[in-house]
């Protein structure tokens, strides 16, 4: 099996997509972050002392989603459309969903799942005065699609 991010001599390269057509790309990821029943509560109430953790994060989420290629170091840059973040309160912690579109040579999968991880770490900062054993996992692809942009 070729690797796609090595060169002949095994050494790391970014891939090479000039070549590849542009089209419509979007991608879903999904995380969790499990809390304390008290620090729910707090969260949901927003009476936690950092303040409103969920807009915090949403913002922090949208904001690494657009700087993945800065972290990640083959990525491609992308002009990202849309990072959508959702959070969804549950028994046990919040569950979070990103979903990415853009228009490119290559999927937008990585800069979701880096606006769900950056979203549970700054969940994680903004309850860490309050819960010292948060849980962050479960960050997976969900979906992802690409689609022939006709002109």
């Amino acid at each position: 099996m070729k690797m796609t991010h090595l060169d002949d001599s095994g050494k790391a390269r970014m891939v090479d997509i000039s070549l590849k057509p542009n089209s419509q790309r979007r991608a879903v990821a999904g995380g969790k972050i499990i809390l304390a029943p008290a620090t729910l509560e707090l969260l949901q109430e927003n009476r936690l002392q950092k303040g409103d953790a969920l807009a915090v994060a949403r913002v922090a989420a949208i904001q690494a989603g657009k700087k993945t290629a800065e972290l990640i170091p083959l990525c491609h840059p992308l002009a990202i459309q849309q990072l959508d973040v959702q959070f969804h309160i549950v028994a046990d912690g919040v569950e979070i969903v990103a979903t990415a579109v853009c228009e490119g040579r290559t999927g937008v999968e990585m800069e979701a799942l880096t606006a769900v991880s950056v979203a549970a770490l700054t969940l994680y900062d903004m309850c860490k005065a309050v819960d010292k054993n948060m849980i962050i996992g479960a960050i997976a692809l969900l979906e992802k699609s690409k689609d022939e942009i006709h002109g």
